[in-house]
């Protein structure tokens, strides 16, 4: 693995985490399309990968079974949250500062540019 995959994974974590903890979303919003569109993950895998990131406070037993099947990166996934972390602690210190209503509107931008991406722009 590089060093700029490194960066671009850690970078991918703050994001989420900055996201999950502002309005609540993070894995299958945020993760899941970046790994699939930047670093050439197939869908099975990203969501694999996302889940064992999400493991250790969230779904240890569903990433277990994806990985039975070969479809978790754990060096991504561990990768992936340490930058969870960080971006969570920063983006809750932020999120508690905004309004509500900018909160709301945040999330459904994001909402609508991925549905748009999967409706749409995706042609795999």
């Amino acid at each position: 693995m590089t060093l700029s995959s490194i960066i671009g994974l850690v970078a991918l974590g703050i994001l989420a985490g900055v996201l999950s903890s502002m309005v609540g979303i993070g894995g299958g919003i945020v993760i899941v399309p970046v790994l699939v569109i930047l670093f050439g993950l197939n869908q099975h895998t990203a969501q694999g990968t996302t889940l064992a990131m999400l493991a250790f406070p969230v779904s240890l037993v569903a990433a277990w079974t994806y990985h039975k099947k070969g479809m978790v990166d754990w060096r991504i996934a561990l990768i992936l949250c340490a930058g969870f972390v960080v971006g969570g602690y920063f983006g809750s210190r932020y999120a508690v500062e905004l309004p509500t209503g900018t909160i709301k509107k945040v999330f459904a931008v994001i909402m609508i540019l991925v549905a748009v991406k999967f409706l749409f722009i995706d042609k795999k």
